[in-house]
């Protein structure tokens, strides 16, 4: 009885081993992409992103001081007279912001002292196209 065992156990490890246990398990998860944990940024907010974004701190008619800027720190941004003030879509003026306001801002430097100054500063609900 003990052989008989043994020879069962035999045929069972060589039949384990020799026929396939079929097709391979398929993964029913979909495909990460290369960058998972973020997703891909380059669509979203697509008219926004070559823009300075801040919380105004302050603000007069030669400047405005930014906080929790992409610098980390608070930001001066040098306002002109060719500076334009859009809010909600619609041309405004400087009169119209005020401390707390969100701001997106398209901005140069200055070749001489090396300021940023404002082009366009936009506030409000933020139309989905900047003219350059």
């Amino acid at each position: 009885m003990n052989g008989v065992m043994r020879a069962a156990a035999a045929v069972a490890l060589i039949l384990m081993f020799l026929v396939p246990a079929g097709a391979p398990a398929q993964s029913t998860d979909p495909k990460k992409p290369e960058n998972a944990r973020f997703g891909d940024s380059s669509g979203t907010a697509r008219h926004l992103q070559d823009l300075f974004y801040g919380v105004i701190k302050s603000v007069d008619k030669k400047e405005m001081v930014l906080e929790k800027t992409k610098f980390g720190i608070d930001q001066a941004i040098v306002l002109t007279d060719k500076t334009k003030f859009v809010q909600d879509g619609q041309a405004s003026k400087l009169e119209s912001l005020k401390v707390g306001d969100q701001v997106w801002i398209r901005t140069k430097n200055d070749k001489k002292t090396g300021a940023m100054l404002a082009e366009v500063v936009l506030s409000g609900v933020i139309a989905p196209t900047i003219r350059k």
